[in-house]
């Protein structure tokens, strides 16, 4: 990991921009994250040229970082307004909770893995995001921040935890990928004035599983 951001690094990241565009991400202030976070300070320094990629990339304890469309594409579901309390399951290298930061979300991000969560928690702080970072079992959400506006999942969940349902608001948003194994379709879950749960099923995708006592 590298602490500069070269005009190169800045170029690379217009390029994406303009890459997402064209896959359909719509959402400026989505776009404008992507072009301010510098994907390249998350994965390890080998990898360093290839950040920009459209690409997933291996972090350690079996996680990886997620493609940037990815990103967006589940970022741009959540249509994020300031200031809006965001509950995200899985920090792992930390790039999403960054994108969030920038978008001016008020942040708890829970990771499983202590190695990650330590190194995530000690990246973002250096550089500059303030969220809160909690090591636990994401599939459980956590409690004593909710009610929460949204509730980001970036792990394959077997099952929509119930628990997750419970500590969004009344007009909140959760997002999670569905499925087994080897392939998750995702979902964006509203919760109406009654309480009750609007589903609507989206794109697949191929996410690592989401670990926990509501998941695998």
């Amino acid at each position: 990991m590298t602490e500069t951001d070269t005009y190169k690094d800045k170029g690379a990241r217009k390029l994406l921009v303009k890459e997402l565009r064209e896959k359909g991400i719509q959402d400026e202030q989505v776009l404008q994250a992507i072009l301010k976070v510098p994907r390249h300070h998350f994965i390890h320094k080998d990898f360093r040229w290839h950040a920009y990629q459209d690409k997933a990339f291996p972090i350690g304890e079996g996680q990886t970082i997620s493609q940037p469309y990815t990103v967006a594409y589940q970022t741009q579901l959540l249509h994020i307004e300031p200031n809006d309390k965001i509950l995200e399951i899985g920090t792992g290298s930390g790039y999403q909770a960054a994108i969030l930061m920038e978008m001016g979300a008020k942040l708890f991000s829970i990771e499983r893995q202590e190695k990650l969560y330590l190194k995530t928690k000690k990246l973002l702080t250096k550089l500059g995001y303030t969220g809160t970072f909690i090591l636990g079992d994401g599939s459980e959400g956590h409690k004593e921040g909710a009610p929460y506006d949204k509730i980001i999942v970036t792990a394959g969940a077997p099952k929509i935890p119930t628990s997750l349902l419970e500590q969004l608001k009344i007009g909140g948003i959760l997002i999670i990928p569905v499925g087994d194994n080897k392939e998750q379709v995702m979902h964006t879950l509203i919760k109406k004035m009654d309480g009750s749960i609007e589903n609507i099923a989206l794109e697949k995708f191929r996410f690592v599983p989401l670990i926990g006592n509501q998941a695998w």
